[in-house]
């Protein structure tokens, strides 16, 4: 995990909001040395405080962590996966013919 960009982040948006670390930290209850270590990378947070963070900023937890989430294969499925669930058997048909000729389209230009 890399805390330092996460913090960096987290930095940027406070201030997006122009929120100082005392009244983001009020806002999410932790204290403001807290959240100053949090922004400088030097402390880790719970998932709880995170999600009370992002729900403040109005920003998601995959923002903030992008630097963080592995673009392993598994992590890529999963992703699909969040993306179709819910969605009815026609739009998943069709989502899976718009990948094809994408990959198609792909495989013809690498030849």
């Amino acid at each position: 995990m890399d805390y330092m960009r996460l913090g960096q982040r987290i930095r940027e948006e406070r201030l997006r909001l122009n929120l100082t670390q005392a009244a983001l930290a009020e806002s999410v209850d932790i204290s403001d040395t807290y959240m100053g270590a949090i922004e400088r990378g030097e402390r880790s947070l719970t998932l709880g405080t995170l999600v009370r963070i992002v729900n403040r900023l109005g920003v998601t937890i995959d923002y903030l962590l992008a630097d963080s989430v592995s673009d392993s294969d598994l992590n890529i499925m999963e992703q699909f996966k969040q993306i179709i669930d819910g969605q009815p058997l026609e739009r998943k048909q069709w989502a899976i013919s718009v990948l094809r000729s994408m990959f198609s389209y792909f495989d013809k230009e690498e030849s």
